[in-house]
């Protein structure tokens, strides 16, 4: 896996849909950090859907769990 690439895995989980949302929480306190509403801090979303105001609805995000294996790439966003 090349530097700056990490992976996440879930097992178990039944074939459904879902969504995912990912924050880089870079000081470790526990939450996502915003200037005036805009994130400090990484953050991304399952489908990679367009960001406006505020994070994306569950249907930009969804995908199908459909297989006993299945993969989800989120790339990361940084707005500061």
């Amino acid at each position: 896996m090349p530097a700056g690439q990490h992976r996440v895995t879930y097992e178990g989980l039944p074939r459904g849909t879902y969504a995912l949302a990912v924050i880089h929480d870079e000081n470790s306190n526990q939450k996502l950090d915003t200037f005036a509403g805009i994130p400090r801090e990484g953050f991304g979303f399952s489908r990679n859907p367009r960001i406006g105001f505020g994070p994306p609805r569950f249907t930009a995000a969804r995908f199908a769990l459909d297989a006993a294996q299945g993969a989800e790439s989120v790339r990361m966003r940084y707005m500061l």
